[in-house]
């Protein structure tokens, strides 16, 4: 055991789940929780509910679930309420979005028709391609952003909630810089009062859930909470946040392919992606100024794991590429292709060549889960702040600014592990095993 241990409060009571976006990721969400509730399928993809952790010496064979390890909100405890700018419920919405079988959605049909979206906060310059009819009017968006205070306390009093969660399940908005607006607290909330231009609607959702103190994840590219205002805010109210855009599809396989390829020392000459889609997702993505977002996102991953400032005789030409297009057919059923040349001993090419035909919302459903009952961990346990062990769920994670971010998906494994074991007061494991044969 180590020395220092963390006090963490119980999971007493109801976790509220608060989900910016009632589309095909909240919906295939909160429908297979409710699924899994009544034993009609199982949680697989997430790390609270199947994974587990080993502790001290291989030779001690101690190996928990992390759900019997850490003190984690039960499925039962969790109450649902969302933000849309369609006024569909969550069973029509997950009708509509098309990725569960309705045969299973009629089982929990009363669960989700239960679940009606609140008027959202949302301006079409931050996403083009949406128009929405289920809208907040204000005339400022710190008035927007004390409307969504006040749903969230309704909600917590009407259900009887004792802790909350936000997590940002809605669309990529258009490309943004950090601007002087988002250097500090003071201004933030001047460019809130004065509707400034740079500060877009994640940004009011934020700014409510860290008031309030409520812990907010960013599923998506948007800077949101990744600027110095939120950041101070975060610590000023010991509220822990984390982002960026949910790791899922091709840039999953990124980062569990480019550290091996680093890992033997084995060349790039480029690396080109393209993908189809055809969900809501992608008919954002088909906007120029919101596929930014998301290119800046998918772009930084190669360049952080294989580190070509290192070594510049293999990863300092490399040509990167990556295209995402809109085909409707395809519904949330993405497609990706990816062309990787490469080069190995005395300077020989060789190609790899993937293609993952995946399901967007049924790999970012468990990634919600375990961030919602993570970000109430680390809660409870005092941790406020961006919390880097989470970057095992993103794809462009948030740490400090003198820091750069940690992409290889085992690396981030071991980080989110070793911070649980030192919330139990358990040693960290290194994987030195020189101890084993001396």
């Amino acid at each position: 055991m180590s020395e220092k241990k963390i006090e963490i409060a119980d999971a007493k009571g109801k976790l509220g789940v608060l989900l910016i976006g009632l589309g095909a990721v909240s919906t295939t969400f909160i429908a297979g929780v409710e699924a899994i509730k009544k034993g009609l399928g199982e949680a697989i993809g997430s790390l609270t509910q199947m994974g587990t952790v080993r502790l001290g010496k291989r030779t001690e064979k101690r190996i928990p679930r992390i759900a019997d390890f850490v003190p984690l909100a039960g499925l039962d405890d969790l109450v649902f309420a969302a933000w849309d700018i369609f006024e569909d419920d969550a069973y029509a919405a997950s009708i509509n979005a098309g990725v569960l079988k309705t045969s299973l959605l009629e089982q929990v049909r009363g669960e989700l028709e239960a679940i009606r979206p609140m008027k959202a906060v949302f301006h079409p310059r931050d996403v083009k391609r949406l128009h929405g009819t289920h809208l907040k009017e204000e005339k400022t968006k710190w008035d927007l952003a004390q409307k969504l205070v006040e749903d969230i306390q309704h909600f917590e009093k009407e259900k009887d909630i004792d802790r909350m969660v936000m997590i940002w399940c809605g669309s990529t908005e258009v490309y943004i810089r950090e601007s002087e607006i988002h250097q500090s607290l003071e201004k933030l909330e001047a460019g809130l009062k004065s509707n400034d231009e740079n500060i877009p609607s994640s940004m009011v959702y934020a700014y409510a859930a860290l008031h309030l103190g409520i812990p907010f994840a960013n599923g998506a590219p948007n800077l949101t909470v990744d600027v110095p205002a939120f950041t101070q805010l975060a610590e000023l109210k010991r509220v822990p946040v984390c982002g960026k855009d949910f790791k899922t599809g091709q840039t999953l396989m990124k980062t569990i392919l480019a550290p091996g390829l680093k890992a033997r020392l084995l060349g790039l000459s480029g690396w080109f992606s393209t993908n189809i889609l055809g969900n809501r997702d992608g008919e954002v993505l088909d906007d120029p100024d919101s596929f930014k977002t998301k290119e800046e996102s998918k772009l930084s991953v190669l360049e952080h794991i294989l580190q070509p400032d290192v070594y510049p005789d293999l990863y300092s030409n490399f040509y990167h590429k990556v295209r995402i297009n809109y085909y409707p057919p395809r519904k949330d059923n993405k497609e990706s292709w990816d062309n990787v040349d490469l080069f190995g001993w005395l300077g020989y090419p060789m190609q790899l060549k993937i293609n993952f035909l995946c399901r967007d919302s049924i790999l970012a459903a468990p990634l919600v889960l375990d961030l919602v009952l993570f970000l109430d961990l680390a809660k409870r346990a005092g941790m406020g702040g961006i919390q880097e062990w989470l970057s095992f769920y993103f794809k462009s994670p948030m740490t400090l600014p003198e820091l750069y971010p940690e992409h290889d998906l085992s690396i981030q494994q071991m980080k989110l592990k070793n911070t649980l074991r030192y919330m139990r007061g358990e040693e960290q494991i290194t994987h030195l095993g020189l101890d084993y044969y001396q």
